[in-house]
């Protein structure tokens, strides 16, 4: 018995649910998880419905037959196999730690995605990307050749079939163009202090003015650097008893969290767009359990 996930999005009107549900109980399929989200103020109606295939409909059955359903009410939709991983390229540069914590999840299974490519513009992590079995390609950045590097790296994007890039800190701006080609499919992690400490040692800074919150902030990439639609964010609680290297060392532990949780999201089709915000649905029922302890 397979299972897959229905993402939906259209302007908001009556006979929405019906309409799917009706579809589905048709078709042989029990739901198992659904939710829904109506925003009044952009009139957009949100719906993310998992389900089991009792009768044998395949992918391809239920995302044809669903064409004429969704007509009327001029669906966005997809249908995901939900035991099939999401490919995807991580991008890093001298900071591992959201790096590090992504490959161990991905190893227990904690996370439904499959890292076809580490890109990185240092050498730093080279091993230790070999050691997990997976592509590493170093691709040096400057003023330069920034054009020629970026081609490089959406040739390895495109190579490799990966549907989502993470800069797990990468510490390069990307083009506006790249930007705009890889929308809604580029997610980035940085510390929640902007705009208050910009540049170089931002807890250096937050800890000379005795910041008593550390947050981090992960969004989707877009060309307005740092502000595009957000997915996740955290903080943890700092007393004036903390040092500079426990503001960093506390500010790494609450990136990779909040990293890691966005991607979970993605992953499991729980974000929708809307506009410069998103929708992020609650995960479904056994979505965070691990294929192995460690």
């Amino acid at each position: 018995m397979q299972k897959f996930t229905l993402t939906v999005t259209c302007s908001s009107t009556r006979g929405i649910v019906a309409a799917i549900s009706t579809f589905l109980a048709e078709n042989g399929c029990n739901i198992t998880d659904s939710s829904q989200f109506d925003d009044l103020e952009s009139g957009r109606f949100f719906t993310r419905i998992s389900f089991a295939s009792e009768q044998g409909r395949t992918l391809s059955d239920l995302q044809s037959d669903f064409a004429a359903v969704a007509a009327p009410f001029d669906m966005e939709f997809a249908f995901h196999d939900e035991a099939r991983k999401m490919k995807v390229v991580v991008m890093v540069s001298r900071f591992g730690h959201c790096l590090n914590d992504l490959l161990y999840r991905c190893r227990i299974g904690a996370l439904p995605i499959e890292i076809v490519a580490v890109i990185s513009n240092h050498m730093d992590y080279q091993k230790l990307v070999v050691n997990h079995d997976i592509p590493f390609h170093y691709i040096k950045v400057t003023r330069q050749n920034k054009p020629q590097a970026e081609a490089q790296l959406m040739q390895v994007v495109e190579d490799s079939g990966a549907e989502l890039v993470v800069l797990a800190r990468y510490m390069q701006i990307l083009s506006d163009e790249m930007c705009r080609k890889m929308s809604g499919r580029i997610i980035n992690i940085h510390h929640s202090f902007l705009p208050s400490f910009k540049g170089a040692n931002p807890y250096k800074q937050a800890f000379e003015r005795g910041v008593k919150l550390i947050g981090a902030t992960s969004h989707y990439v877009t060309a307005d650097l740092d502000e595009g639609p957000i997915i996740e964010q955290d903080t943890v609680r700092i007393t004036h008893a903390q040092s500079a290297e426990d503001y960093v060392s506390l500010g790494r532990d609450v990136e990779a969290q909040v990293l890691a949780r966005a991607i979970h999201a993605h992953a499991h089709r729980r974000v929708f767009l809307n506009g410069n915000k998103t929708v992020v649905f609650p995960a479904s029922p056994g979505s965070y359990c691990s294929e192995r302890m460690g």
